[in-house]
């Protein structure tokens, strides 16, 4: 074995605080298993925007306790530098989640940090709340959200002003991201940390205020028929007690998926997008003859639907249906703040903000620049986040956006509309905007930074027998955006591609935008662009 490799796993088994990744890694030297260790030593797990995730294991490229209290450290050394002194711990009910929290809270109390942690796995949006409401400092979530089930993660918020950033309880950005992941790499043995026992588990009254507040969004409760499924994550209790306050009758649960379990033993993956993934819960709306089926994903800060479609029968909202849905019935009594979105979301919300005089900014993609929007009336992006309350939680929330789609729904069946009637009048106004997401999980990271350089070195002319008229480097953008990695292509007929890499998962992302007279023609020109786009990113 490498003398060198040898050398750094029984260093970090010294240092490691649990027994059985420590005996993992033992039972691999053993065997002189290199080429497991270098998977397992491939580099500290990165830190970044999004926190830390990956997949659960031994080493430094896995999460573990070892790498989360060695994160926990590097975020005590970054507190103490800005004066910051109270943390509020959630989690989800993932493998790893409640050592993971354990952990975090060890070190932060020994470090003289004010510690909270939520009574029990909670959504994402509680979280956000307490950060909030306890008026913490920092607010951190241990979840993968709707990653594979062999994964885990860690969320990093903050609630002050930091680093020049007004973050009013919100995730960080750059350069925070970089400032913590600098302190993690300077810490040098997390068995030299001094480790506490003191903290205060948070009282149901902090979720019961979110309960409330939450449920304020839903004022008129109707009679509606709704299906709903929390993606066997953490959801169900905390929407069901919503709906409940507000009035409506008591959700029509898919049962095989309403407790929390690790494993998502009904879904390939446990996200609503994914194919197959609400086929159980489409299967209870027909059971029921429901009137309206409602997903989260398992940490329950996105939200998606699905609706009995004339034309089709059952099927999904796109991500950016249900934006304009949340768009135009929230522009019709709106009298202040802003309206956003993401750059990869359709360009209709725009278009409803300028109709309604309200202010309009687009940002990269990632919720965590959606809530540095001062006054955010709405907010959301394509991929199922949505901020329909952002006065009570700064962050997309899947819940408040669930209750918020009753009352809308409930509201139009009393003046004897649907849902679908509502996005033809926008369309009917602003013309029929197509959007579609293709995704190609890869391997190796790696793959992604070589098909954009492709792309930037040699672009194509043509996509689908249609000229490439411009291409835009988001990571040397020109109005206005931070750079980020990715490019805009706009073909000829007013259609609009980006391509970039997945900021949560090894995936390539295409978004494709059309806009037409009506869903016919969008279909046409999106089931021409499909396969092409498709072959252009699996090209490498």
């Amino acid at each position: 074995m490498d003398q060198e490799l040898r050398t750094e796993v029984e260093a970090w088994i010294a240092d490691d605080p649990d027994p059985v990744t420590a005996a993992r890694l033992r039972e691999l030297v053993n065997s002189g298993d290199e080429a497991t260790l270098k998977e397992y030593f491939n580099g500290f797990l990165q830190f970044g925007t999004a926190g830390l995730r990956g997949p659960i294991g031994p080493g430094p490229s896995c999460m573990n306790r070892a790498v989360v209290g060695r994160t926990a450290a590097g975020l005590v050394a970054y507190m103490k530098e800005r004066s910051m002194t109270s943390v509020v711990i959630g989690r989800d009910a993932r493998y790893g989640s409640e050592d993971f929290t354990e952990e975090t809270a060890q070190i932060m109390s020994g470090a003289g940090m004010k510690v909270y942690i939520l009574p029990r796995p909670l959504p994402t949006p509680v979280l956000a709340f307490a950060t909030s409401e306890l008026k913490c400092d920092i607010g951190i979530m241990v979840t993968a959200s709707h990653n594979p089930p062999q994964d885990n993660g860690y969320k990093v918020y903050i609630g002050p002003k930091a680093d020049g950033i007004n973050y009013a309880t919100s995730q960080i950005i750059n350069p925070t991201d970089g400032f913590i992941a600098t302190k993690i790499s300077q810490v040098a043995s997390l068995a030299s940390q001094p480790r506490g026992s003191e903290w205060e588990i948070v009282d149901e009254e902090i979720v019961e205020k979110y309960v409330a507040r939450t449920a304020a969004l839903a004022p008129r409760p109707g009679d509606l028929k709704i299906v709903y499924t929390a993606m066997h994550g953490v959801g169900t209790k905390t929407l069901a007690r919503v709906f409940h306050r507000a009035g409506f009758q008591s959700l029509i649960l898919v049962k095989e998926q309403a407790e929390p379990d690790p494993d998502f033993p009904t879904v390939a993956f446990p996200n609503p997008e994914e194919p197959g993934a609400i086929d159980l819960a489409l299967e209870t709306a027909r059971t029921f003859d429901a009137d309206l089926v409602i997903a989260n994903d398992p940490d329950a800060d996105r939200c998606a639907a699905a609706i009995k479609d004339p034309a089709v029968g059952w099927r999904m909202l796109r991500g950016d249906e249900l934006g304009v849905i949340f768009g135009e019935w929230i522009a019709r009594s709106c009298t202040h703040g802003t309206f956003g979105n993401s750059i990869v979301s359709s360009s209709a919300l725009r278009k409803i903000a300028a109709h309604y005089s309200i202010d309009f900014k687009e940002v990269l993609t990632g919720f965590k620049w959606l809530a540095k929007i001062e006054d955010l009336a709405f907010g959301y992006e394509e991929a199922i986040g949505y901020s329909v309350d952002s006065k009570t939680v700064n962050d997309k929330d899947g819940i408040s956006a669930a209750i918020f789609l009753a009352q809308i729904a409930t509201d139009l069946k009393a003046q004897g509309l649907t849902l679908l009637d509502l996005l033809d009048e926008v369309w009917e106004r602003h013309g029929f905007h197509g959007t579609e997401q293709i995704s190609v999980r890869v391997s190796d990271m790696s793959k992604i930074t070589l098909l954009l350089n492709a792309l930037r070195q040699s672009p194509p002319d043509q996509i689908a027998d249609r000229t490439v008229l411009s291409i835009d480097d988001l990571a040397a953008p020109t109005d206005g955006l931070p750079p980020t990695d990715g490019l805009r292509i706009w073909l000829d007929g007013g259609v609009r591609i980006i391509i970039r890499p997945s900021g949560t998962e090894a995936k390539m992302k295409c978004y494709i935008e059309v806009i037409t007279k009506n869903s016919g023609e969008a279909s046409s020109v999106l089931d021409n662009l499909r396969q092409p786009l498709k072959d252009l990113l699996t090209q490498i």
